[in-house]
């Protein structure tokens, strides 16, 4: 399976050890890997084979592993309770110099299980939403003095919150935090189908300099290791003001998720902007809105070149969205089935040639067109001669297929159905060449 690497043909995308394109996509869910937090009363812990179950039954091949710890509502943590003394949650204290091997021994347990599965896991190592928008965040975090027999306090200027454990600030709790991500890296290092996250949403632009420092870190370390895996940086998200795509694209990850910031100066949820290979885009709907009501964005991130997955609304998790939860699954399988028909290193998105502007081309060998509304549109040809099908998303069935000569320029194309729709054309292999090919 890998470990992955940024394709040298064509770095839009991911390829395995073999050099064949690998196109991520998948539901990932917040207790993929926690117990506990604040959650209803009677929701039971995640059943992860069943999640897998999920996965598998969509033709999901990546998850985000939601192994981030941060706060102590959550279980397991990396380090022990060994006290003495009582921290805030009427638990025995935190040795931040003893690692718990519970938590990483139920990390290298289901990171295997999902490989049995043949998915991809991008391991979270920290959790920044959780630090921004939880109330008393500090409180409730190892690095509080009342909560560890270490004096370690990341909560420099006393307000409460610990957005500064994602700094510099503080070398003592950099020192630890390099501690965990060695024990991490030493876990998984043997694995082929890991990639990394640094932290989900953490404050930008104040985690930047901390953000790239991890990265580092992981890839010095990971230079001693048989193995070298994706390290990524994720967007502060769609709640945030801030437009922190350059620190993203600048940044030395080899992926990357954006947001979708309040000013809208770009939108990776309507309409995506074309991926130009500067990083593997794995476009994520947790930084993109609140709820995702239909799978028009899994095809229009697709075709301009990115990787979609979806925040899904899993029992136990959090229930984020009202849409069609079922069709946005079943979508992100369906296009990874078409992306595993492409030669993908070999296609671009092109917009220029056809008129929805959602297109995925080989010019004169494939292409791969969306119709987010209904109606005829126009792909731009090269002369030769095609095989076509119609793929409809609502269905997941194609609809149409066959044959068609194009004299080269614009053909129109009418879909055999009224609603969005998924247009695949390759040459045809038995056609002899026109004397303008020859």
């Amino acid at each position: 399976m890998g470990p992955l690497r940024a394709s040298s043909s064509n770095p839009r995308y991911f390829a395995d050890a073999c050099g064949d394109a690998v196109y991520l996509t998948g539901s990932h869910t917040h207790l993929s890997f926690k117990d506990g937090g604040e959650r209803p009363p009677g929701i039971s812990p995640l059943d992860y084979d069943k999640y897998l179950d999920l996965l598998e039954a969509n033709n999901h091949n990546f998850m985000r592993m939601w192994s981030g710890w941060e706060l102590t509502i959550f279980d397991p943590q990396p380090w022990k309770r060994t006290g003495p003394g009582i921290a805030q949650d009427g638990r025995p204290k935190f040795d931040l110099t003893q690692l718990d091997e519970t938590y990483f021994e139920r990390l290298r347990a289901r990171v295997l299980a999902a490989r049995e599965r043949k998915i991809y896991v991008s391991v979270m190592l920290f959790e920044g939403w959780l630090l921004r928008f939880i109330p008393h965040s500090a409180a409730q975090h190892p690095f509080h003095p009342a909560n560890n027999i270490n004096g370690i306090d990341a909560d420099t200027n006393r307000d409460g919150a610990i957005i500064e454990a994602h700094t510099l600030n503080t070398a003592a709790v950099t020192a630890i935090q390099e501690a965990y991500v060695r024990k991490i890296v030493d876990t998984l290092n043997d694995l082929d189908n890991v990639l990394y996250e640094v932290a989900n949403e953490s404050a930008f632009p104040g985690s930047v300099k901390w953000q790239y420092h991890v990265i580092n870190f992981i890839k010095k370390y990971e230079a001693t290791k048989p193995r070298q895996h994706p390290v990524g940086i994720t967007s502060a998200g769609f709640s945030s003001s801030y437009d922190d795509l350059a620190e993203l694209l600048n940044s030395p990850a080899d992926w990357i998720s954006p947001g979708r910031p309040i000013s809208l100066a770009y939108d990776y949820l309507e309409d995506p902007p074309p991926a130009d290979g500067t990083k593997v885009i794995i476009s994520d709907s947790d930084h993109l809105a609140s709820e995702l009501k239909t799978p028009s964005w899994i095809w229009k991130s697709m075709t301009r070149g990115l990787n979609p997955i979806f925040m899904d609304a899993y029992p136990p998790l959090d229930s984020l969205g009202s849409g069609d939860v079922t069709a946005i699954r079943k979508n992100m399988g369906y296009a990874r089935t078409y992306a595993e028909k492409l030669d993908l290193l070999s296609m671009m998105p092109r917009a220029d040639l056809a008129s929805t502007r959602y297109m995925l081309a080989n010019p004169g060998v494939e292409y791969l067109v969306y119709q987010p509304g209904s109606g005829s549109f126009t792909a731009n040809l090269q002369n030769g001669r095609y095989q076509y099908e119609w793929f409809d998303p609502t269905t997941g069935s194609i609809a149409e297929a066959g044959s068609l000569s194009a004299p080269g320029g614009n053909v129109s194309f009418s879909p055999p159905f009224s609603r969005s729709a998924v247009l695949y054309i390759k040459s045809d292999p038995r056609a002899k060449p026109s004397r303008s090919q020859r």
